[in-house]
């Protein structure tokens, strides 16, 4: 008898069905080994070429602690994840700019920036502009009072655009922050309105 048909053998006083229920058995419990912790904690270590699933990101200055997939987008994590829907998700491209936030004050679609690659940064939505007390940011009221969008979908994505820009130009002339603002889109055409809005929020930013 091959060595295999010896470890197929049934022992004696087991039934057939006995048999089958242990051989079943035994080979879930032999696929399942290599998913349980090895001895000494050596399965704990991160496999090479691999990722921390379980990680803290600052977002609007807090730390939150999520569960992240390695091929997850930033979208999709703040979106599904951490409840932040005023990240709007429109083309899902990096093409619309309707995602975008800052990243250590840096605008960036966040549709197409995957969650592990911002560990450690400063995240910001448009959640996390207004005072914890409601009172909205410079940019957000500017736009308030020139009425600056219809639908607002695209919204968001040009005030964190704007404001990351307004960084680097804190007092744009109109050409310059509508080239500023260039990789964001509005599905309703109104990009008058838009830079009018904008722009008397970077006014009320000057002022403090």
């Amino acid at each position: 008898m091959c060595d295999h048909d010896a470890a197929m053998s049934r022992p004696a006083g087991m039934t057939r069905r006995q048999f089958i229920r242990s051989v079943i058995a035994t080979g879930v419990v032999s696929f399942s080994v290599p998913l349980l912790p090895a001895r000494g904690g050596a399965a704990a270590r991160t496999a090479p070429g691999t990722v921390e699933r379980l990680v803290t990101l600052t977002v609007n200055g807090m730390r939150r602690r999520v569960d992240v997939l390695p091929n997850e987008t930033l979208a999709q994590t703040l979106r599904g994840k951490l409840g932040l829907t005023g990240v709007k998700v429109g083309c899902d491209r990096a093409e619309c700019g309707a995602c975008t936030v800052l990243v250590d004050d840096v605008p960036v679609y966040s549709c197409s920036t995957l969650t592990h690659s911002v560990l450690g940064k400063a995240i910001l939505t448009v959640e996390g502009l207004a005072s914890p007390g409601g009172e909205l940011h410079p940019l957000q009221q500017g736009v308030l009072d020139e009425q600056g969008f219809q639908c607002g979908y695209c919204a968001p994505g040009f005030l964190m655009t704007a404001l990351g820009y307004l960084k680097t130009n804190p007092d744009p002339t109109r050409q310059q922050l509508a080239h500023g603002v260039s990789g964001n889109l509005c599905r309703c055409q109104d990009y008058d309105k838009i830079l009018t809005g904008l722009l008397r929020g970077a006014e009320y930013m000057r002022r403090g």
